[in-house]
């Protein structure tokens, strides 16, 4: 009977949500909708203006355009599903599609981070050798870059994946999340899971530590850089890097106080995990729009031609 049982598998988990409170729940979904439209809005017109905008058609804005198409598949992978789940009474997932959910989340998540670097080094690079600027980071270059950061989430995401899906699950099923993610999923597994878990802690918090402390090391040196040796420019600059140094900021923060730790639960992390799965990547387009002239006469020009076109239709 023992065997019978380690053999069974779940067939779906119930998810508990944000709160059990039907009051609070309406209200959450009223405010997250609200969010999620403002992440497609600001988002979208990211990738807009940089596309239309000729004056924009340069390395750096297009590494901005694919970050703003990053931060949207992330947050479409948690969201929708949030939001219906606010308004339901039974909050269920299959099991395939909780693994199918936590592989598209680490996925464009794991895909984050490393894209995040390919910034920092487009603004060193920048920075550091002015001259040959476009010359290095050509298109060719560019175009790899990305390819290389959405490679890197997708082996992120598979060992993630592989490491979660062997495990035996045959109840219970209780999810206590809004979302299938590793830590708690892994503490429903009918097994040990102690050296699975440090495996995880080690493909994601330990990683995030390291990348997030080059990073953070990468953008001192650009700022010290910029008020030291450079004489024309000096505002932009120091806009355009501040603005990474705040979204790698909100982005890797969150992550290591999820995934840098043993697999515990606080009664703090499901806020912690709806700031960065709902929040951040509606913050990442206002960041780089209201600290960025260049950009926001982008977005003017673009509005000006919309209206434009629309009054001979009036």
């Amino acid at each position: 009977m023992e065997q019978q049982n380690l053999t069974s598998r779940v067939r779906e988990f119930l998810l508990v949500g944000l709160t059990q409170s039907l009051a609070l729940q309406r209200f959450l979904f009223v405010v997250f909708f609200i969010v999620y439209m403002m992440t497609w809005l600001g988002n979208l017109t990211i990738i807009t203006t940089v596309i239309s905008d000729h004056q924009l058609h340069t390395p750096m804005y297009f590494l901005l355009g694919n970050l703003a198409f990053i931060d949207l598949s992330e947050s479409s992978v948690t969201v929708p599903k949030m939001l219906w789940d606010l308004l339901s009474k039974q909050k269920t997932i299959t099991f395939g599609g909780c693994m199918s959910q936590m592989f598209f989340f680490h996925f464009t998540g794991g895909a984050v981070v490393f894209f995040l670097m390919v910034m920092a080094l487009d603004r060193y690079i920048a920075i550091h050798k002015p001259l040959h600027y476009l010359r290095i980071m050509n298109w060719g270059v560019c175009v790899r870059l990305v390819a290389g950061a959405w490679l890197g989430g997708f082996v992120h995401s598979i060992v993630q994946v592989a490491l979660t899906i062997q495990l035996p699950f045959c109840g219970p099923n209780t999810l206590d999340n809004f979302y299938c993610d590793v830590p708690q999923v892994i503490k429903l597994a009918c097994t040990d899971t102690y050296m699975v878990e440090l495996l995880m802690v080690s493909n994601s918090g330990l990683l995030t530590i390291i990348i997030f402390i080059i990073l953070i090391v990468s953008y001192t040196v650009i700022l010290v850089k910029i008020r030291t040796h450079v004489p024309e420019g000096k505002h932009k600059a120091l806009s355009t890097c501040g603005a990474q140094v705040v979204v790698v900021s909100i982005h890797f923060m969150p992550c290591i106080f999820i995934y840098a730790r043993p697999f515990r639960k606080f009664s703090i992390d499901k806020a912690i995990s709806a700031l960065y799965t709902v929040i951040t990547p509606m913050l990442n387009p206002m960041i780089y729009t209201l600290r960025n002239t260049e950009m926001k006469n982008a977005i003017k020009r673009l509005m000006n031609r919309v209206f434009s076109w629309r009054k001979p239709n009036m």
